[in-house]
């Protein structure tokens, strides 16, 4: 019985968390990057948790350059009268994150520019600028669920 005992101790500390030689750094800092997002989703919870990834990047990579590129019913979240997360995109704006409008889509939505967040700018066609930004080298990421 005895030696099993030391068998379970010995189990215990090697699968221990606190038996580790290596130091886990919590908050690594990344190089920067130049990444742009597509959001076409009109769900509040697809815009709420894009702020928090913004917010994340923000925190481990304070000087990546990001963009925002909203169309279809991804237009809501810029609404000045649709968006739940209006003073996350102003706040956001204010540490250099750009949030852009499709034209061609608040054309065929009947939106005008006014009716966007102040904080919000627009882009001719959204498809286009994202490819555009490809070809200089940013990095795409489809925001949503």
């Amino acid at each position: 019985m005895r030696y099993f005992f030391y068998f379970l101790v010995a189990i215990y500390s090697f699968f221990s968390p606190f038996h580790s030689s290596a130091q886990v750094s919590i908050s690594p800092q990344y190089k920067s990057f130049k990444i742009v997002f597509q959001l076409t989703s009109g769900d509040t919870l697809a815009h709420k948790a894009l702020m928090k990834q913004l917010n994340n990047i923000t925190a481990v990579s304070p000087d990546t350059r990001m963009e925002v590129i909203c169309h279809g019913p991804g237009l809501d979240m810029l609404h000045r009268d649709k968006s739940i997360v209006g003073q996350k995109v102003a706040e956001l704006s204010g540490k250099g994150i750009a949030f852009k409008a499709c034209e061609f889509s608040l054309k065929e939505r009947q939106v005008s520019k006014d009716q966007l967040l102040s904080s919000a700018g627009t882009v001719p066609y959204g498809i286009m600028h994202i490819v555009s930004r490809q070809e200089e080298g940013w990095q795409y990421i489809k925001a949503g669920f």
